[in-house]
């Protein structure tokens, strides 16, 4: 009793470091279109620099995971945290779209830390509790990204050029202070035995965890939901300007509803609903509900027609990420749950920074609802992904 006391206390800390973290972060991504076009950014540069930061996590997420699998998770949080809030007092003065690239890119691998607080939580909780407490970590994300559009459209001032972006930058920077601060004060490292291992290249590793039947298959499947729903999620904003004349006032209340909706699903249904029906199926369920939402948008005639397909997209969204952490972490050898989760979160990072920079290239040359049927093609056939892992790993397990 004393353990599951402890062990929800350590989870519960995360939660809330997570909030105040994403809190800052949920206030600039809705701006980001706005920001670049003050820098008189094209529509495939505004993309780049959505894509930045992916690109930083792809090279920071399998550093940082296996580092703290070596040296301690509490570590890796107060760097890579301290790192993210220099980044945004940097992008507060970035004076063209190529210095901003650039710092994007520096603070998309100083944040690249998913992998850290997925190992935190693997290690501070049962195999069968873990979709639950993912999912914790995913709705405190999405809180924040209620909170912080509201906030970044309010104290945004697009008639301003860059200098109007300066104050919601600073605040996500004085949020990831506080999260440092919070990190310092409440989180503790957890109690694991770490094994010493021989070195492993990131290519071996990779080659590994790529050929393992259940492991690799949730890779390819977090490669094409993130390439396809970054896509989205980086030319929303234009898409909503070049459709509906919407600003980032608009833009923002859509996010946070989204947010909303995620959050509140994360934290009351994921996990019940994993626990019932397994993580696989639920994963599945949470595709499908992807696909149904992209494709509505194409159709859609205002502001709550849009705003409820978004939700519905958060929804699907919201019912399968915690499952694949779930799923990788049991199949995963424990003394490389850091180390793995890192490199399935390079492979999101990856399609983050392939997803934006195709969605802005098709909403330019193509159409500005290419996007959409792009994304739900591409999450169809995660489907058969989600249920071909589930397969084999009962199949294993039954072994």
């Amino acid at each position: 009793m004393a353990a599951d006391r402890s062990s929800n206390l350590a989870a519960g800390s995360l939660v809330g470091v997570m909030f105040i973290n994403m809190l800052g972060f949920g206030i600039i991504i809705p701006l980001l279109p706005f920001y670049g076009q003050a820098l008189n950014a094209d529509p495939w540069q505004i993309a780049l620099i959505f894509s930045a930061f992916s690109m930083g996590a792809f090279f920071g997420e399998p550093v940082w995971g296996r580092l703290s699998d070596r040296i301690g998770r509490k570590p890796l949080l107060l760097s890579t945290v301290t790192g993210t809030m220099l980044c945004y007092l940097a992008l507060a003065f970035a004076p063209d779209i190529w210095t901003a690239f650039v710092i994007r890119f520096v603070g998309g691998a100083a944040s690249g830390n998913g992998s850290v607080m997925q190992g935190y939580i693997a290690d501070v909780t049962a195999p069968e509790k873990r979709a639950r407490r993912l999912s914790w970590i995913g709705a405190s994300a999405s809180l924040g990204l209620v909170v912080g559009p509201s906030i970044g459209g309010i104290f945004a001032q697009t008639h301003a050029g860059p200098a109007g972006f300066r104050v919601p930058l600073l605040i996500a920077a004085g949020l990831s202070a506080t999260c440092l601060v919070a990190i310092m004060l409440f989180i503790r490292e957890p109690l694991r035995t770490r094994e010493v291992r021989p070195h492993q290249s990131r290519l071996e590793a990779l080659g590994e965890v790529t050929s393992h039947p259940v492991i690799g298959r949730l890779m390819l499947l977090t490669f094409l939901v993130g390439f396809a729903f970054t896509g989205i999620e980086s030319v929303f904003g234009l898409w909503g300007e070049a459709r509906f004349a919407w600003g980032p006032k608009e833009v923002g209340w859509c996010f946070a509803f989204a947010g909303a909706v995620s959050a509140v699903t994360q934290f009351f249904v994921t996990g019940p609903l994993s626990e019932r029906f397994g993580e696989a199926r639920v994963l599945a369920a949470g595709m499908a509900l992807t696909v149904l939402g992209c494709l509505g948008q194409i159709w859609s005639t205002g502001i709550a027609m849009t705003t409820v397909l978004l939700a519905v997209t958060a929804l699907g969204q919201s019912v399968s990420w915690p499952n694949v952490g779930a799923l990788i972490s049991r199949n995963a050898d424990p003394a490389k749950q850091g180390q793995v989760l890192g490199l399935n979160n390079a492979t999101g990072a990856l399609a983050r920074f392939v997803g934006p920079l195709t969605a802005g290239l098709a909403f330019a040359h193509l159409s500005i609802d290419a996007p959409f049927v792009i994304a739900a093609l591409i999450v169809a056939p995660a489907i058969l992904l989600a249920l071909s892992a589930a397969g084999r790993a009962s199949g294993d397990q039954a072994r």
